[in-house]
């Protein structure tokens, strides 16, 4: 028995992540011929996107892919982009290590992290076809494009070279490209046109990116081409330290053990987000750990008492220790605005809604929810909507079924909002598109592939408020149109007959025709409102007039609000109604009479915009009598509104006033400002919704 179990102990072996990843290619998203393909483009898109937002430079993306072999299903994929480029001395790393990457241990936003995505392409070509994968890479300091044909050696995880020289890189109209990457390779592959096709996934990523120039040549030579819709690249992304509430027991005792603080509240200060010096005191005390205690000195029973205070297990006069919540200058939302003009490049649309959700957090993960939904000329009615998943800008296209995403979209009743929904379950029915994207620090897939976001309860409720505000939005636009059109067949009615049988009447009788205008008011009864948003090419800014007229028979008081983009940046000019700023994008006027027949207009123009970015503005009122064309203003979430942004303001006023004790640290082992390491105020307050549900 002795003998056989040294036997066995001497066949272990270590197994080489490469050579794990070879034999479980699945892991990776190369599991079919189709989804291979997908996979391949997925990656360098990504990498390619990542590398020119980094480097601030608006990308250019160029996919090709030809057939080479139809018997075999060989394919040649080729990819270019303007992005910065690759050193010749990384481009080894960069495509032949397995888990070589920069941003596996940054707290931030980003498309890929693991560092796997573009070497297991190298590996699946070599694996399928026996060809390596051939690099062109240029850099704007050097003159000419470094070359080299990369393959891996799985059971080193290293990289294997051949071929490698410079050349001048010309573009097709002759002129030198001053800087980006090329890759081709070929691998075992099979391309299909579809929902889960490679053109599909172009389209979904050109959305998501509107700051994106993508084109794309398809097997058979045909030119697809998503322009960018916007010159503004995405807000640049800031790497946070650590939050209490997303630490783990092995990550803590680590840190300790690296750490090269002095003592404890110097260590909790410096290397977390979200703890003042005050609250490091009082973690310490609630753990009954020392303050001047060294973190290397830290024995296991004190680093558990430690993260059971991080996670108000312990608590501190009966009360768990406040901390701030972490920064959220890690994420960058795409914004209403973008998701709109992103969605109506790529959709025919009638109508258009977008919302952005302020930040939140998420066991000390920051993250932030934004959905969209489109009104498609062209869609099929009879047919489920089309559900477009992203999660960090990237499409999410396989294992629909079983993603959060998806599943959050299904808890909603869509029937109450105007779309249809077998027994008011699974995914509505509809000419219509639901666009859903998480940005986070930490996105939780279901595997490797990354295909569908993995169970997760505060993030599952955060996604269905959003549905449920975007339902109401869309609740009301249907209402009021509506009702528009009622209203004006009934004033087109009205205008025609009445003052047809006015003039027969007049003439019968030789008498003069009287005046209708208050015989019209009468019947109309109504009051109704007419917003207008037009692009002014001259002054390169959006015209806004908004008309109240009173078909009553009494005069009438309002309080007319309107929804504009002050989060995106846009200035209100030439308001010279006046009025009042309500809250974060909403403005108000206040009409005090409005007698039988008048009209009241409201003018004024927004700065800051491109063309595109705002085509409808949502109008509200306050008032008793029912405004046709306006949604009544919902007080109670115009008021949260407001208390969260006050929420928000006191978060900031409080992480600067908080004052560093210098007893606290060492003279050379001072903190930086506490400002820097605070949460600072982002996102977009949401207008829709606003119309009170009764």
């Amino acid at each position: 028995m002795a003998g056989t179990a040294e036997r066995m102990a001497k066949n272990q072996k270590q197994v080489a992540i490469s050579e794990f990843f070879e034999k479980n290619k699945h892991f990776l998203g190369f599991d079919s011929l189709t989804r291979s393909l997908i996979t391949a483009v997925k990656e360098a898109v990504d990498n390619s996107l990542d590398a020119c937002e980094e480097a601030r430079i608006l990308p250019e993306i160029r996919v090709q892919i030809n057939k080479i072999d139809d018997k075999k299903n060989i394919i040649e994929l080729k990819t270019e982009d303007n992005g910065p480029g690759i050193p010749k001395r990384s481009i080894e790393k960069v495509f032949g290590q397995l888990l070589f990457g920069s941003r596996f241990h940054a707290i931030r936003q980003s498309r890929g992290q693991q560092g796997i995505g573009i070497t297991g392409v190298v590996m699946y070509s070599q694996l399928t076809t026996g060809r390596k994968t051939h690099v062109r890479s240029k850099i704007a300091t050097e003159t000419s494009a470094a070359t080299v044909d990369i393959g891996l050696d799985t059971r080193k995880n290293k990289a294997t070279k051949t071929n490698e020289g410079r050349e001048l890189w010309e573009r097709p109209d002759g002129t030198l490209k001053e800087h980006g990457l090329e890759i081709t390779c070929r691998m075992k592959a099979k391309y299909q046109r579809g929902r889960q096709s490679v053109y599909q996934y172009l389209r979904m990523t050109s959305i998501v990116n509107p700051h994106a120039d993508i084109t794309f040549v398809d097997p058979d030579g045909e030119v697809h081409h998503w322009p960018r819709v916007t010159e503004r690249l995405p807000r640049k992304v800031e790497s946070i330290k650590p939050h209490p509430h997303g630490i783990h027991l092995g990550t803590l005792q680590r840190m300790c053990t690296e750490s090269t603080d002095s003592r404890m509240t110097s260590f909790l200060y410096k290397n977390f987000s979200g703890v003042s010096s005050r609250a490091a005191k009082q973690l310490l005390e609630a753990a009954g750990v020392l303050e001047k205690a060294k973190p290397k000195s830290m024995k296991p029973d004190q680093i558990r008492a430690l993260l059971e205070a991080f996670q108000g297990e312990r608590l501190l006069n009966d009360k768990a220790v406040k901390l701030l919540n972490p920064p959220t200058n890690c994420l960058s939302p795409i914004e209403e605005l973008l998701i709109k003009k992103g969605l109506s490049k790529t959709i025919d649309s009638r109508f258009v809604t977008t919302m952005t959700r302020s930040p939140t957090v998420s066991q000390g993960n920051p993250y932030q929810v934004e959905v969209g939904l489109i009104f498609g000329d062209g869609m099929a009615a009879d047919k489920p909507v089309e559900v477009l998943r992203f999660a960090n800008r990237v499409p999410l296209m396989y294992q629909q079924g079983g993603c959060l995403l998806t599943k959050a979209i299904e808890s909603v009743d869509w029937r109450q909002y105007g779309m249809d929904q077998a027994g008011g379950r699974g995914v509505p029915k509809g000419p219509a598109a639901i666009l859903v994207h998480l940005a986070s620090t930490n996105v939780q897939f279901t595997s490797e592939a990354k295909e569908a976001l993995a169970e997760n309860g505060e993030v599952m409720d955060e996604v269905r408020k959003a549905m449920l505000e975007m339902g109401r939005g869309l609740r009301k636009h249907l209402e009021k149109k509506k009702k528009m059109v009622k209203v004006q067949e009934k004033f087109e009615l009205v205008n025609d007959i009445i003052p047809a049988i006015a003039e027969k009447s007049a003439a019968i009788l030789q008498r003069p025709v009287p005046d209708l205008a208050g015989s019209i008011t009468r019947i109309m009864g109504a009051v109704i409102a007419e917003s207008t948003t037009t692009w002014n090419k001259e002054t390169k800014m959006v015209d806004i007039a908004i008309k109240l007229f009173n078909y009553t028979s009494r005069a009438r008081a309002y309080t007319l609000l309107a929804s504009w983009p002050e989060s995106a940046g846009a200035s209100m000019e030439n308001n010279t109604t006046g009025g009042r700023k309500e809250a974060t994008g909403v403005w108000a006027w206040k009409l005090e009479t409005l007698d039988p027949g008048e009209t009241y207009t409201i003018t004024y123009a927004l700065n800051g915009l491109e063309k595109g970015d705002w085509t409808e503005t949502d109008v509200f009122y306050r008032g008793s009598q029912e405004v046709i064309g306006a949604s009544k203003m919902d007080e109670k979430l115009l008021e949260e509104i407001r208390r969260q942004e006050a929420r928000e303001q006191g978060e900031e006023e409080e992480s600067g006033e908080e004052e560093v004790s210098l007893e606290d640290t060492e003279e050379n082992d001072a903190p930086p400002e506490i400002a820097d390491d605070q949460p600072k105020p982002s996102g977009q307050q949401t207008l829709m919704g606003f119309g009170s549900d009764a």
